[in-house]
């Protein structure tokens, strides 16, 4: 059987309290007591059970983070943000993953508070008013990284997405192209469907460009559905000569069915992406991206989660992060 801080304490001759104040770090205990009960820890093997120990603190150092697909480049970056500051404020993490299913995701919520954790980060599509009340109903803070609460009401950390789209095709549209196609993730991601949709839109109408259904194509993030939408705009009689892309999984897509059908790009064809993750890198030619911080999104919402745990002043419950557009060289040089 494991050892217990019973056993601890007398192996070392001393009050299980003194055993408990040397595992949580107390100053209070004299060099030479520590040191006996660091021995008898060592000698035993002990190992202090966090669960116990939150039970009786009422915190367990411990926070959820629920996100739609752990194996997603994209989201595996923001987890990267969001574990390096729980690292840095003594926090351990319990990293689920929901397949963005809102059965899923409720369930996932309530496992995460019967494991009493301290806090939730929460990364998912659409946030439904079943979701809401989850998270007003939570004995412990909640914050979306990379999700968006339309209504404002839980804390959030996000770029302007509408912005972004609408500075990534007014760059194309500044280029001369006259038909500029659009690859969005799934619409009833609000992201997908208001924001960048908006974005594209509005880049539209201020060059003087018509907007056509046809012209937009519905991704699911994948390579594959970037191929079968370009595919269908290039069947078009008049297909577009440039083309946005939600993801950079879906450009790398994009672009292979272009260069499939003997075109070039950027030459027949220009291709700007979102989110910037490391497989912009990795295609060639290599992508232009909306650069989303996805380390800085993490990141920020872990220390936002932080401030509410430990009770600390909030100025700002709704965080937008800067964008930029890095150039590489699916795009032409002006």
């Amino acid at each position: 059987m494991s050892a217990t801080i019973y056993d601890v304490a007398r192996e070392a001759g001393v009050s299980m309290a003194t055993v408990s104040r040397v595992v949580n770090g107390n100053p209070n205990v004299k060099p030479t007591t520590r040191k006996k009960v660091m021995d008898a820890i060592e000698r035993l093997g002990y190992r202090p059970n966090a669960v116990a120990r939150g039970l009786a603190s009422k915190k367990t150092t411990t926070v959820g983070v629920i996100i739609p697909d752990i194996s997603s480049v994209f989201f595996s970056e923001l987890a990267r943000g969001i574990e390096d500051i729980a690292t840095m404020y003594k926090y351990n993490i319990i990293l689920c993953n929901s397949d963005q299913n809102k059965e899923k995701e409720i369930h996932l919520i309530h496992t995460l508070l019967g494991k009493q954790v301290d806090g939730i980060v929460f990364m998912g599509g659409k946030i439904t008013e079943e979701h809401v009340d989850e998270f007003k109903k939570s004995p412990v803070p909640i914050v979306l990284a990379a999700t968006i609460d339309e209504q404002g009401e839980i804390p959030s950390v996000n770029i302007n997405y509408e912005q972004a789209v609408f500075d990534a095709v007014s760059y194309l549209a500044e280029n001369g192209h006259q038909k500029i196609g659009f690859v969005s993730g799934p619409l009833k991601d609000p992201i997908n469907g208001g924001y960048k949709l908006s974005g594209y839109r509005r880049s539209l109408d201020e060059h003087g460009l018509q907007y056509s259904e046809e012209n937009v194509a519905i991704g699911d993030y994948t390579y594959e559905s970037g191929k079968e939408a370009t595919a269908a705009f290039l069947e078009q009689d008049e297909a577009p000569t440039a083309i946005f892309v939600s993801a950079d999984e879906m450009a790398i897509g994009v672009v292979h069915e272009i260069k499939d059908r003997g075109m070039n790009v950027p030459g027949d064809v220009e291709v700007i992406s979102n989110d910037n993750t490391r497989l912009a890198h990795m295609v060639r030619p290599t992508l232009s991206t909306v650069v989303q911080p996805m380390y800085d999104i993490g990141a920020v919402a872990m220390r936002l989660l932080t401030k509410y745990m430990n009770n600390e002043k909030v100025e700002d419950r709704t965080v937008v992060l800067p964008h930029r557009i890095e150039f590489r060289h699916s795009t032409k040089e002006r």
